[in-house]
């Protein structure tokens, strides 16, 4: 144990109604009206169903505080054509501008086949998985692109100068969508946060101070690392540029940094849905057929684990840390 981690860590487990009565009742006593708590909880429980501790309980926590430093502005669509949209987050929460983009694009998608949605000036994202699946249980094929506010260094660098930067791509397919959603950074932005806020101690080889020195002590932390090297570094870049086709300017600091861009098409534009289901059937067999190396006991497919976690938790309740409780409770 290292000398951050003061004690072991303790959960307890709340069913799904529980957890999504007492996320709804903080987010109402933090202002939101009753359909935004709706909206941004829905979210938030899938999160912990899928297993994603820090973008689960932990997110409430900063969404009130953030609430409290930026006046909310209304959500609106500064820029319509007939396949695209550009939506005005107006420093509300990105939970909401971000839902709000994926309907966006499902109903232009619906209607010609193919759209392009950017979303800026929003306070977070969510877990942008979460509106790859929207997207993909409508019958469209989705791809996300999402720059946020620096905290990354590039490859070599010491100064942050990229977000997180996820992205995510989903498909429509049987009984389950495809699903793929991964950070261009070594570790999260949130899982940093989390581990400040519980004084728990950072992985190896995912962060350094501002003098550029590796750390694990996340009040330390000057900037995260890229995953993979230059390999991350430059699709971090790519992912920041499109933010910037999404809206968002780029400035250290800022939280108008954050800019994102969907974009969502319709499969039947190439061939029948039927068609492309049943071929992506055929490569998720080929793939789980094939010989394994050794120890390993099965080979899965983008989202198939946080599916499995979902239908697990559903029955045996979600997980959350008791420090991060009882601040809720208290609200």
């Amino acid at each position: 144990m290292s000398s951050m981690e003061l004690r072991p860590r303790e959960t307890l487990r709340l069913s799904v109604e529980d957890a999504y009565e007492l996320t709804t009742s903080c987010l109402r006593k933090g202002g939101y009206t009753a359909d935004q708590a709706r909206i941004i909880a829905d979210h938030l429980i899938d999160n912990a169903l899928c297993g994603y501790r820090f973008a689960a309980f932990p997110r409430i926590l900063e969404m009130l505080e953030n609430a409290r430093k930026h006046p909310e502005r209304k959500i609106e669509t500064v820029r319509l054509t007939p396949t695209s949209a550009r939506i005005n987050g107006g420093f509300e929460s990105g939970y909401l501008s971000h839902h709000r983009a994926s309907i966006l694009a499902i109903e232009i998608a619906r209607e010609h086949g193919f759209a392009l949605v950017g979303v800026n000036d929003s306070i977070s994202s969510g877990r942008i998985a979460y509106y790859m699946e929207m997207i993909a249980k409508a019958g469209f094929v989705g791809i996300q692109f999402t720059g946020s506010q620096p905290v990354v260094a590039a490859y070599g660098g010491v100064l942050p100068v990229f977000g997180t930067n996820p992205i995510a791509f989903g498909f429509p397919c049987d009984p389950e969508p495809v699903i793929f959603d991964m950070g261009t950074s070594a570790t999260n932005g949130g899982d940093v946060r989390l581990a400040r806020r519980l004084g728990e101690s950072l992985p190896e080889g995912v962060a350094i101070d501002k003098e550029g020195r590796p750390t694990r002590d996340p009040n330390a932390v000057g900037a995260i690392l890229p995953f993979g090297g230059f390999k991350g570094s430059g699709l971090a870049f790519i992912v920041q540029v499109f933010g910037v086709l999404g809206g968002a300017p780029l400035t250290r600091g800022n939280v108008r940094g954050w800019g994102s861009l969907f974009v969502v098409f319709n499969p039947e534009l190439l061939m029948p849905l039927a068609d492309f289901k049943q071929r992506l059937l055929d490569l998720v067999a080929e793939m789980k057929s094939g010989p394994r190396q050794a120890g390993v006991e099965e080979i899965r497919i983008p989202g198939e684990r946080a599916f499995r976690e979902r239908a697990r938790r559903r029955k045996e309740g979600v997980e959350i840390d008791r420090a991060i409780y009882d601040v809720l409770q208290a609200l």
